[in-house]
């Protein structure tokens, strides 16, 4: 994928400073066509799937694969098409919804961690643990109503909290565990259109939930809420991408881009075979080769 290098340093957030989700235009396609994107992204897609083998064969690293949107941005959409093509065996995928009873017992990294890819693995999270920064704070009840000590709803609990999750990710990457996040980052008008596609569309009614449209009323609080998250944790090893999202075919080049460019990066390779297992090998050929048939 030639593009491929290019859009993961011109899409990723980069850390020290503040991000302003302004500065990134949702529709913004890099001048790229769509016919030739369609090609660069097949390519890509048989380029990753050699990857993931060699992933799963070396057995030493694993990739944790975040995506945070607004509704409708295409998240379940950018999964089926970009992890299609992957091997089912060495791929998992987790679709965090509103925590259980049970998961509002635990801490609020648990439900994630528990989910995290094995080495080897591919594992892919529709929504994470950043829920607890960003639904959670537009929301303040949700915080309030979390079995938690006083003490930990008080001022300063965002601020405690991305510490928290830089740490997590910190760990995971000094144990290889590579960490992608995705924004898939969809503008308003957009999200609207799309809603009105699932009303008006018979065959996509049942994607439609009125709930989308009362969250769409807190835009701007997400937008706010979004904006702290990547400024406070996109950092060097584990970097957020903000995916121009209007455009669903740009959106999916873009992601199969990155994972490309960082699978790539890791210098995957099968294992080395020792000479004793070489010489078994050439043993049981010798045996399959003397059977009579």
């Amino acid at each position: 994928m030639k593009e491929a290098a290019y859009l993961r340093k011109r899409l990723v957030a980069p850390s020290g400073g503040r991000i302003s989700l302004a500065d990134h235009d949702p529709a913004w396609t890099g001048r790229i066509a769509k016919a030739a994107a369609a090609a660069s992204l097949r390519d890509g897609l048989l380029q990753l799937a050699k990857y993931q083998e060699r992933l799963y064969a070396q057995d030493t690293y694993a990739l944790l694969v975040i995506f945070q949107a607004m509704d409708a941005a295409g998240k379940d959409g950018t999964i089926r098409h970009v992890m299609g093509g992957l091997n089912p065996q060495g791929c998992q995928v987790f679709s965090f919804k509103a925590p259980s009873a049970e998961e509002r017992d635990h801490d609020y990294l648990w439900r994630s961690v528990k989910a995290l890819p094995e080495r080897g693995r591919i594992g892919i999270h529709n929504r994470s643990y950043y829920e607890e920064v960003l639904v959670a704070r537009v929301h303040g009840g949700i915080l309030q109503a979390q079995q938690l000590p006083p003490a930990s709803k008080r001022r300063g609990v965002w601020k405690r909290r991305f510490e928290e999750i830089n740490n997590l990710e910190r760990y995971l990457v000094d144990n290889g565990v590579v960490v992608l996040k995705f924004f898939l980052h969809v503008s308003k008008a957009e999200q609207k259109r799309r809603f009105l596609a699932r009303i008006d569309e018979p065959r996509k009614n049942w994607k439609f939930a009125m709930g989308d449209v009362r969250e769409r009323a807190h835009w701007n609080e997400y937008m706010r809420a979004y904006e702290d998250a990547f400024t406070h944790t996109s950092t060097p090893h584990a970097p957020w991408y903000i995916i121009p999202a209007d455009h669903k075919w740009f959106m999916r080049l873009a992601v199969a881009a990155i994972m490309y460019q960082t699978m790539r990066d890791l210098d995957l390779r099968y294992p080395t075979v020792p000479a004793e297992k070489l010489a078994e090998l050439r043993q049981a050929r010798d045996l399959l080769l003397a059977e009579k048939d």
